[in-house]
Order: structure tokens, then sequence, then C-alpha cells
């Protein structure tokens, strides 16, 4: 295939791995030739790159439940790509589509794979990269599944801003329960309580932070959504009711950690809690549910174009921004769903 106006490959490849913190100097920016399509494949053209806090993972060699980004590999990430050439019966030029195609502006990809179609019509193609894709997807599961509130139980969501926690609270909404979402900062708070419709909203970096969760949840916690741990997990586990359950899709907190937190050692504590509770605390990844998708694109769409369910985007301009944006992500600088546009 003959690129006329000379296209390159950008992508930003694995340079080293962290130690902690990423910085910087573990990604390299690469230049390569555009790759050519076999038989069953297309060629895409990304046009906006989803990051999310999963990636850091994925830059260490431990064992988890997708396999590292060795050394030299291209970023891995989900992408809204435009096919430019096909060599599948079903796929066209011109067609959008949502894909893997990472951290680079090009990526080959098996068109058996590039199932799920995009058009903009329900809404802005970012979505598929957030309330309406993975992040929103994890959120309804993971409720849905685990959670399952009831009308008038209390549900706690972590990290309640980002595309995760956000669209957790306003489905527990939607089923009647009452929703404490917990926060950085008062711009998020406010938007947890003004345009999000959360019944509470808290600061975790606040001094106070553990009386006010208390003070906020007078009847205990039914539910907590769990993606960040740390001082948060501390003082939810307290207000927890028999019964209550923990969906556990992310631990930000922990994801830059070289070694395991300082004594005492807690979890005999921990699973005397689990057990005199009858706690239900479940990890997950989206995947597991798989089954459930096509329902959940139904009921989100019609959430969606109804205005029952809200969303922010944090949009990032450029490839070569995307390390700094995953390093303030997992800072906790962004707000809402961080997308790169290529």
């Amino acid at each position: 295939m003959v690129h006329p106006d000379g296209e390159r490959n950008t992508r930003i490849v694995l340079a080293a791995r962290p130690q902690g913190e990423p910085t910087a100097d573990d990604f390299r920016l690469e230049h390569a030739p555009v790759p050519e399509p076999a038989e069953g494949q297309v060629l895409l053209r990304n046009r906006y790159l989803s990051l999310d806090p999963y990636m850091r993972g994925r830059m260490n060699a431990g064992r988890s439940y997708a396999k590292p980004v060795e050394i030299g590999e291209v970023m891995d990430g989900g992408t809204v790509s435009e096919v430019i050439h096909s060599r599948h019966p079903d796929l066209k030029a011109g067609d959008l589509v949502l894909a893997h195609g990472g951290w680079q502006t090009h990526a080959i990809a098996d068109g058996r794979l590039l199932k799920r179609r995009l058009d903009g019509s329900v809404a802005p193609l970012t979505t598929a990269l957030g309330v309406y894709g993975m992040p929103g997807f994890t959120a309804y599961v993971g409720l849905h599944e685990i959670g399952k509130p009831q009308p008038g139980e209390t549900v706690v969501v972590a990290a309640a801003s980002g595309p995760v926690g956000a669209t957790v609270g306003q489905i527990a909404k939607l089923q009647g329960a009452r929703t404490v979402g917990i926060a950085g900062g008062d711009a998020k708070r406010a938007y947890l309580r003004d345009e999000l419709g959360f019944d509470m909203a808290l600061d975790h970096r606040a001094p106070d932070f553990a009386a006010q969760l208390r003070a906020a949840c007078p009847d205990g916690i039914d539910v907590y959504f769990e993606n960040v741990g740390g001082a948060v997990f501390d003082a939810v586990v307290p207000l927890l009711n028999d019964f209550a359950r923990i969906p556990v899709c992310g631990l930000v907190a922990h994801y830059n950690d070289t070694a395991l937190p300082p004594g005492p050692d807690r979890m005999p504590w921990l699973m005397s809690q689990i057990l005199t509770r009858h706690l239900t605390v479940r990890g997950f990844i989206q995947h597991d549910f798989i089954a459930l998708y096509p329902q959940f694109l139904c009921e989100m769409g019609a959430w969606l174009s109804e205005g029952k369910i809200r969303y922010r985007e944090d949009l990032v301009e450029g490839l070569e921004n995307a390390p700094h944006a995953l390093i303030g992500l997992l800072r906790g600088e962004n707000f809402g769903k961080v997308v790169v546009k290529l």
C-alpha cells in the first residue's frame, strides 16, 4: 500500500519499567513506517486514545490479569479508530470502530475483533472510551452483579468524579439508593453534588475526613465501590453494615507502591470484619461480565439520550502529551475521563 502523504506511524513505547511513580524517562516516542494489513486485517488511523489507571499495572513485569507491556513495545490502550485500508469483507475505509490500537497513530487489527462500530448518533465518539465504553461498563456490571444496591441503601463511591465513580453514583441514584461521593478538592465536590446529583460529596484530603464520612453515613454503608484503597478504605470499613457489598475494580492509591505498607499487620482485623459482618468483597475485571455488554449498550444509550447520565471528559491534545497525562491521572490531577486526541 502506498501512502502518498508520506505518513509515518508515531508511537510511544515503554522505555523502562518504573520504580514507583512513572517518569517521562519511562516512555519513548518513536517513528516507524505505517504497517501493512494482511488478509483479514485492517489498517487503522487512531483518532482518540483512552488513558486509564490500569495502564500503570501493565508497565510492571509481575503477574497480573493481563500480559505486561514489554520493554520496547507500544503502550497498551483503547482507541476510537478509523479504518483506512481494509482486507476484511465486513469493514471498509472510513468505518469508525472501537479498537485496542495502543499509544500510536496507526495500528493493525484483526477485523474479526472489531465488533463495535461507532457513528456518534447516540453520544460523541469519545464516550466509547468512557461512560459509553469500558469505564461505564465497569461501573454498570460492578453495581449490577456485585453491589446490587436496593432502594434506600447507602452507596459510597471512591474517586467519584472519575469516569467509573461518576457512573456508579448516577446508576445507584437511578436505582433509588442514597449516594455519597468521595473526590479531591472543592471543584470536584461541587460537580458531584450540583451536576451529578450525589446526596453528599466529601473531600478525602480533609484532615477530618473519617469523621465527615461517619456523619454523612448515619445509617452505615451498604455498598462501597472500591477503586482507590488507602486511607479512604480505612475510613469506610468501620462503617460497613452487615451484609455490605464491596466491588473492587481498582486500587489506584497503591499502583506506584514499591513495597508493602508499614505494619502493624491488619489483615487479621480485616478478615475478622469480613467474617463477623458477613461482608462480600469481590475483585473483578469488567470482562468477567462481558455477556452483559449488549444489555449495557442498550440501557446506557437510553440513559445518555434521555439525559439521565451525565459525564465529563478531560481532553489532552497530542500523542506526545500522553505520558505526562498518565502521570497526572495517577496523581488524581485529571477531572473526568482522560482522552488523548491524536
